[in-house]
């Protein structure tokens, strides 16, 4: 993949020599105005007053372009985006700018939370040709569809020299972006190709301790996170971390694992007045963040923050988990159920500014408490943010704080709680960030599966219960006529499902009939499993497409993580799960199929496929299945859920059963527990502690 960046960085370089040249400017037509003022995209409203004629995306435009020779203008972001305003408000709203784009260019507003198809395609085109990529995401196209230029935030000034040179290039010389534009597509065609893999025998197995040794080198050790300027949290990688060093007791793992938890749930990336994670921090210390709030992030960190609860039994992460529900409870749930995708990162046209604090503003909130609270949240001139802005950021844990204060733990609780409490009715009086009120399937699907995650760590019903009302929702708004949507917003032109939509809502499924025993969740993820299969089959290879059917200049096969699961992991996940619940052979088979196609991807890049790396963890480490029967099962396995047991398919059924885990081993007069193993099983137990230790005891023991 580096040569073919290095080439088209070079063929590119080429093709834009002189760059500087001057702008043809061009009278502004007005046979086409912009047709943005009919779509219900947040994002794409916000661009519905500009002078530029853009157009929301459909086919049809790239038959147009053809027939009238001309470009097109692809430009994706989204609603919460900082630097899509700016270049909004810097160019896209100029006059002299929008005419010539309009006089020269066919151009197309795209939301990527709506279109992620479409995002992906030319975020993979965009880092071939630069390599790195973001938002906004700007990218110029033969009427084919094939990308001929890529960037991403561009002053006025460079985007007028850009538009202007590609326009001359096209007008020249168009065979020579046409032969470019070919190399990019075949780029992105052989990014998403599946390599076959090669025989192997068992003794040759990949080494996943050998990976993590060679991710260990690009770790922060001391603060966590993979080492760079910036830094996301991943949850993927976290989760993978949380398993492995679990299940292998890799102490270094544990202990950057520990490390990165902490300094995120320390930092100013983690709203320590309002509750939840923001997008990503902008230095290595976890302290600045990129201020959007995405649904995705919160739900996947609430699962991880439960999960890490029941591994290191600490309070704090507990309190983390509590307030990423509190906030998302308050700010991002819509009044029919649903939530939200994104807060803004902006509020008056300023980053931030919701969000930050004044010493003096600080000072007359908390009266009295302010030093204290200074101590507490580093209110001082080493962490000053811009000029005279604070950022809360925590340097110790509260255990450490309250013996450093000679306060007792529920005595800084309190007064927290009491410093939060002002701070939010001052926070209050702000002008809110903009909402972006789409209802996303796959994200509600993941928050479904975070909050199935508090449940099990912490035995809350309220978990449980806003689980099970939001999947009321999505099943009641999420589908038109049999097919499942991508998103929902009352009165919008509803876009099929992608294989996310589908495999993370099978995902929350399933999570809810394992909490549950109730059967309704188990034909819904056995029948969304169906679905997958039926809908996005790769004739090629043993995965899924992203989108069932597309026009796109490339195919996408998503295998990496990246801020979500793969939907190709999630897939092989839920076929290991279902496999193993059914005793279907061909589920276990496909899904080793899949791993082992991927597995020399995560010995190379563990950072990027940690999600297989899961699943190999599954392969190579003892795997249970204990199934509970009796008229107390879902309450002992409520108990047994407490602990962390990530090597373990855990049901329960308080009724006679066929299915093929539970049959015949309900009884009317007793609660079993069967600790099982490739469908052999232990003689039954009626105790948790009894059941946790035939676990804990290792394959060795004979099973009768």
């Amino acid at each position: 993949m580096t040569v073919i960046r290095h080439l088209f960085s070079l063929t590119f370089t080429a093709l834009l020599t002189g760059l500087l040249g001057s702008c043809e400017q061009a009278e502004k037509r007005t046979s086409a105005g912009n047709m943005l003022g009919a779509e219900t995209s947040p994002y794409l409203q916000q661009h519905a007053s500009n002078p530029v004629h853009w157009k929301p995306w459909d086919d049809s435009i790239f038959e147009q372009a053809e027939s009238e020779g001309k470009l097109v203008l692809v430009s994706i972001g989204y609603s919460s985006c900082h630097w899509c305003h700016v270049m909004e408000e810097e160019t896209f709203e100029n006059d002299s700018v929008a005419s010539f784009m309009n006089e020269n260019f066919i151009s197309i507003k795209v939301d990527r939370e709506e279109r992620p198809d479409v995002d992906q395609v030319y975020m993979t085109a965009v880092q071939l040709m630069t390599g790195s990529g973001g938002w906004p995401l700007n990218v110029i196209v033969l009427p084919n569809g094939k990308p001929v230029y890529g960037g991403t935030y561009h002053t006025r000034e460079r985007w007028m020299q850009v538009l202007s040179e590609v326009y001359k290039q096209y007008k020249k010389n168009p065979a020579k972006l046409s032969e470019y534009a070919d190399r990019v597509a075949q780029g992105i065609a052989e990014v998403n190709l599946i390599p076959e893999p090669e025989e192997t025998s068992g003794s040759e197995e990949i080494s996943i301790d050998e990976a993590v040794l060679r991710w260990q080198s690009k770790w922060d050790i001391q603060w966590g996170g993979n080492a760079g300027v910036q830094k996301f949290m991943l949850p993927p990688n976290l989760t993978f971390l949380l398993n492995y060093s679990h299940l292998t007791g890799d102490q270094k793992s544990r202990d950057h694992l520990k490390t990165t938890l902490d300094r995120m749930a320390f930092g100013g990336v983690f709203d320590q007045v309002g509750g939840g994670f923001f997008r990503y921090s902008t230095d290595p210390s976890w302290h600045v963040p990129h201020f959007e709030k995405m649904l995705y992030d919160n739900a996947q960190l609430l699962g991880v923050y439960s999960k890490a609860f029941q591994l290191f039994s600490d309070p704090e992460y507990k309190k983390v988990a509590e307030a990423i529900v509190s906030f998302l409870k308050r700010d991002m749930k819509g009044p029919d159920g649903g939530f939200y995708s994104a807060l803004d990162a902006d509020s008056e046209g300023e980053e931030g500014k919701f969000y930050r604090w004044e010493r003096a503003e600080l000072q007359q909130a908390l009266g009295g408490d302010y030093p204290l609270f200074s101590q507490y949240y580093a209110i001082d001139a080493e962490m000053e943010w811009e000029s005279g802005y604070y950022i809360p950021f925590r340097k110790a844990s509260d255990r450490d704080f309250a013996r450093s204060q000679n306060l007792k733990l529920q005595e800084l609780d309190a007064l927290k709680q009491k410093w939060r409490d002002l701070l939010m009715t001052q926070r209050g009086k702000r002008v809110f960030p903009g909402i972006d009120d789409k209802i996303i399937t796959s994200w509600n699907a993941l928050l479904i599966t975070g909050l199935t995650d508090a449940y099990d760590a912490f035995g809350e019903g309220e978990y449980l219960l806003e689980a099970q009302t939001l999947y009321t929702f999505l099943k009641e708004h999420s589908y038109t006529e049999g097919n499942l949507g991508h998103s929902y917003k009352p009165g919008d032109s509803r876009s099929l499902g992608f294989l996310e939509d589908y495999a993370y809502l099978a995902k929350a499924a399933f999570r809810l009939y394992q909490v549950t025993g109730e059967s309704g969740y188990l034909q819904d993820a056995t029948g969304l499993l169906q679905e997958i299969q039926k809908r996005f089959p790769d004739a090629d290879s043993p995965f899924y497409r992203f989108r069932e059917e597309s026009d796109l200049v490339a195919q996408i096969i998503k295998t990496d993580d990246g801020v979500m699961p793969s939907p190709n992991t999630e897939v092989a996940s839920l076929l290991y799960e279902l496999g193993h619940f059914y005793y279907t052979p061909e589920y276990l088979e496909q899904s080793k199929e899949m791993v082992h196609a991927l597995k020399d991807r995560f010995s190379q890049m563990p950072e990027n496929y940690a999600g297989w790396g899961r699943l190999l963890l599954r392969d190579q480490q003892p795997y249970y299945e204990v199934a509970i029967a009796g008229p107390q099962a879902v309450e002992k396995r409520a108990q047994m859920a407490l602990e962390f047991l990530p090597d373990v398919l855990l049901v329960a059924t308080q009724t006679e059963s066929e299915l093929p885990l539970f049959e015949g081993r309900f009884d009317t007069g007793e609660t079993r527990i069967f600790v099982c193993q490739d469908h052999t099983c232990r003689l039954p137990v009626s105790e948790v502690h009894e059941a946790l230790n035939q676990i804990r005891s290792g394959p060795s023991l004979i099973f009768p």
